[in-house]
């Protein structure tokens, strides 16, 4: 940890609600005027992707525990730690990127699901930006959480996070719900010892509780949306946070448990927002 380079990490599962966290990251940075270096986590996936396919045959063939992007066999945590260690001593480091499509891939002249090279992070920025699967992850070889300066944890219950992937895969990827099924299956050692140990390291938590029927993500015809949701927030450090003041600026938000604050889904990212600018600000000033 370094509060010359401070390092912000956002960890979080698919259907977390990461385009709302990212956009509220955004609207910080620029508002006041902040230069960070983005790092995507897919970008330290161990494996393109036809070699990741191939990979995870291999090990399913082999009757072996078979391997996840959720798991260390998948990714490169050693890497992601020297990274955050890196920058937090020198404000640079070693990152790439992945790139998911075609759009991505045309200005690299590369294939869609490839790495482009390993590059420095210019000198300059003002911190850096992580947000992917593992912004707060331990194995026994890596201990990416102990180089984070601020973590922040977003994830949905774990049935608005099936439904979410069930239906992302079955209408944008072509695949059945029987193959969607085997994958959450496939995945859930991984996801049980490497991703939600991460949310009790976090120093805030944004978990998102539908308040519709998710009784059986299987058979769910609709995601629920944000206003069909509440999000409820977990402050590890409590004594520091003026709850007074987050209940007067966010209206219809209660708290639940001492450390904890309830808001709307549909005020997660202005909650966001509110919660976090003056903890940047404050790293940002100890600079």
């Amino acid at each position: 940890m370094s509060e010359k380079h401070p390092v912000i990490a956002v960890t979080g599962s698919s259907g977390a609600g990461t385009s709302t966290v990212k956009s509220s990251f955004e609207h910080i940075f620029r508002r006041e005027r902040l230069t960070a270096a983005v790092v995507e986590g897919d970008s330290f996936h161990r494996y393109d992707r036809e070699s990741m396919k191939q990979a995870v045959a291999d090990s399913e063939k082999n009757n072996g525990r078979p391997i996840s992007h959720f798991g260390p066999e998948a990714n490169e945590f050693e890497k992601l730690e020297t990274l955050f260690k890196e920058y937090g001593d020198t404000g640079s480091g070693k990152t790439r990127l992945y790139l998911h499509n075609e759009e991505e891939a045309q200005p690299w002249n590369q294939k869609p699901g490839t790495f482009t090279p390993w590059s420095s992070i210019p000198q300059g920025t003002d911190l850096l930006f992580y947000e992917g699967l593992h912004g707060g992850v331990k194995s026994d070889t890596a201990d990416v959480a102990k180089y984070v300066d601020l973590l922040v944890g977003v994830v949905p219950i774990v049935n608005l996070e099936w439904i979410q992937k069930i239906h992302r895969d079955t209408s944008a990827r072509g695949y059945s719900p029987e193959a969607v099924t085997h994958t959450i299956l496939r995945r859930m050692h991984d996801y049980v010892h490497y991703i939600t140990p991460q949310f009790s390291r976090t120093h805030i938590n944004f978990q998102r509780v539908p308040m519709v029927d998710t009784s059986n993500p299987f058979i769910a015809r609709e995601i629920p949306t944000l206003d069909e949701s509440l999000v409820v927030i977990r402050f590890r450090n409590a004594e520091k946070v003026d709850f007074v003041n987050l209940l007067a600026m966010i209206h219809d938000s209660f708290m639940s448990r001492p450390n904890t604050i309830v808001v709307p889904g549909g005020k997660m990212g202005m909650a966001m927002e509110v919660i976090l600018t003056p903890l940047i600000l404050d790293m940002i000033a100890k600079k």
